[in-house]
């Protein structure tokens, strides 16, 4: 196996708050390979974005901290990484598409005059010339129609797809190595989700950048990633390639979070939500912190004592659960399959 193009060990970030301290990233450590796509899924407030803001450099400090970890991107460092070196990453080499693109695409600005600053920004020598013709290129490739006329408005003059649509070719403009993209179809309808992610997957083909998905939405996952991290209260609790994950989740909260799908291939009349809510990150439960939700716990005192490791789950590979009784969920629920094309 290639050599990873980013490693995250033992991340671990806190925030200081008028009640105290919340961890709101614990001891995150995965690797994200050349060219592939990464699913990091969980509820609201699991840690998901906050984790790769802080690798970019985005978290506010204060009020958060770093209290541990390390980012390796080719080698170095990015948490240490001088500001100036980190931005001229940004944007760059690694590029973020944002949940909202309202409030991430300046409104005074003109489309094409935010993308042709992405390009001349780390282009210095691009002519404007150069550079809108560059940002035509762009929006035409993301399937923004007329873009040689729309590249001069802006943003409030495009509907939610098509803003989105731009902040993708602004992502892609300088042919990032590492692609973050946070919810990218979160505000979306459907019809316009199924487009973004087409453009997502064409996107990724044609620069075979290696993606960071960050999502709760599990289909979305199941249409793009290779390989899937569960985050749940600020932890991994289970990582593995996405065949495996759908068909033979080994933790109670992925199982959970497969269970409470509609699903194509079952008639239910009621989906099956999560007991009870996520934990307190100022105040988390003793031991697993999923304890108070799992109906496979069963009241055992290991999960209300001690905090499980995340370990290779029975049958070996790259799959790992984070749960005492893995290996008690084996055929739990029925499979249902990922992927698609």
């Amino acid at each position: 196996m290639a050599e990873p193009i980013l490693q995250i060990r033992d991340l671990t970030v806190e925030f200081s708050t008028e009640d105290g301290i919340v961890r709101a990233v614990t001891g995150v450590s995965y690797d994200l390979q050349p060219g592939e796509v990464l699913g990091i899924v969980g509820e609201s407030g699991s840690g998901k974005s906050v984790s790769m803001l802080t690798v970019l450099g985005l978290t506010p400090m204060p009020p958060g901290r770093i209290a541990a970890g390390e980012a390796l991107y080719k080698g170095k460092n990015l948490l240490t990484m001088p500001k100036k070196e980190l931005r001229d990453l940004r944007g760059g080499e690694v590029a973020m598409i944002f949940q909202d693109p309202m409030t991430s695409l300046n409104p005074v600005f003109t489309i094409g005059d935010q993308i042709s600053e992405a390009l001349q920004t780390h282009n210095p020598g691009m002519k404007d010339d150069a550079a809108r013709s560059r940002t035509i290129e762009l929006l035409e490739g993301v399937g923004v129609p007329f873009a040689e006329r729309r590249v001069d408005q802006f943003p409030h003059e495009f509907s939610g797809g098509m803003r989105q649509r731009a902040m993708i070719a602004m992502a892609m403009a300088n042919n990032p190595a590492i692609l973050i993209a946070d919810e990218p179809t979160t505000a979306l309808d459907v019809t316009i989700q199924a487009q973004i992610v087409e453009v997502i997957k064409a996107a990724q083909q044609h620069t075979h950048a290696a993606i960071v998905l960050i999502t709760h939405d599990l289909g979305l996952i199941a249409e793009l990633a290779d390989r899937v991290v569960v985050m749940y209260a600020g932890r991994v609790v289970e990582i593995g390639d996405v065949y495996t994950i759908f068909e033979s989740p080994r933790h109670p909260y992925t199982i959970g979070l497969m269970n409470s799908l509609a699903r194509v291939d079952s008639d239910l009349d009621r989906l099956e939500p999560i007991p009870g809510q996520p934990p307190s990150l100022l105040n988390p439960p003793p031991g697993c912190a999923f304890h108070p939700r799992c109906v496979h716990s069963q009241g055992r005192a290991v999960c209300r004592t001690e905090i499980p490791e995340l370990r290779t789950a029975e049958g070996g590979g790259d799959h790992r659960s984070a749960c005492h009784f893995a290996e008690e969920l084996a055929g739990v629920r029925a499979p249902i399959a990922a992927g698609g094309d």
